[in-house]
């Protein structure tokens, strides 16, 4: 079993020196550090190398949950990660563990959380639009590709497959640049034959008809 410490500030400004402290104090045999934002995992080497190496049995140990990441679910999913492995993660302030049957209850709340900041990004997304709309700002989503741009290629002589593939979008997209529904257009029927026309239909037979 090995008890591994993992310590991260945000800026160069801050200080690694407490965090490692108390690792040490707390019976870490190895510590990792490193320097940078807790927005997201990615881009934090020295945490993806410690999960790398993690084992049944072994422990991961932070000073405090935000010491992970900022976002709860991001968290959970390296609890759930470490939790596959056989591994725990240990939290110095406050004291949690998520070893044992408590540790399962700590994984529950934690999803619980991530669920709700999950709502409660949504809710107050929902909200600033339908304020802008109130106020007749928000727009919607912005348009990749002009309509005039449309039309320009479709007059240029281009197929409308051509220009939805190189323009990089959908029949769709084009269609409602020309204010036309795909369902609303149909070919052209074909002029009837004249009277005097001779018969195009072949004979059934491979050699002509028998006599």
């Amino acid at each position: 079993m090995a008890r591994i410490g993992y310590a991260r500030v945000s800026t160069t400004d801050q200080d690694l020196d407490i965090q490692i402290g108390r690792l040490k104090n707390a019976g870490c045999e190895i510590i990792r550090s490193e320097t940078g934002s807790g927005a997201s995992r990615s881009g934090r080497t020295e945490l993806e190398t410690i999960m790398q190496f993690m084992h049944t049995g072994d422990e991961l140990v932070v000073l405090r949950l935000d010491r992970l990441g900022r976002s709860t679910r991001d968290v959970l999913n390296l609890v759930h990660e470490l939790d596959e492995k056989g591994a725990s993660l240990r939290i110095l302030e406050p004291e949690v563990t998520t070893a044992g049957d408590m540790g399962r209850m700590v994984i529950t709340i934690l999803g619980m959380v991530a669920d709700m900041e999950l709502k409660f990004i949504k809710d107050r997304q929902r909200a600033g639009i339908e304020a802008a709309r109130a106020e007749g700002v928000y727009k919607g989503r912005k348009k990749n590709v002009d309509d005039d741009e449309i039309r320009r290629r479709l007059a240029a002589g281009a197929s409308k497959a051509r220009v939805a593939r190189d323009l990089k979008v959908s029949r769709m997209t084009v269609y409602r640049a020309l204010d036309i529904i795909p369902s609303q257009t149909k070919l052209p029927e074909k002029p009837p034959p004249p009277a005097n026309a001779p018969s195009t239909r072949r004979s059934p037979w491979p050699c002509g008809p028998r006599w």
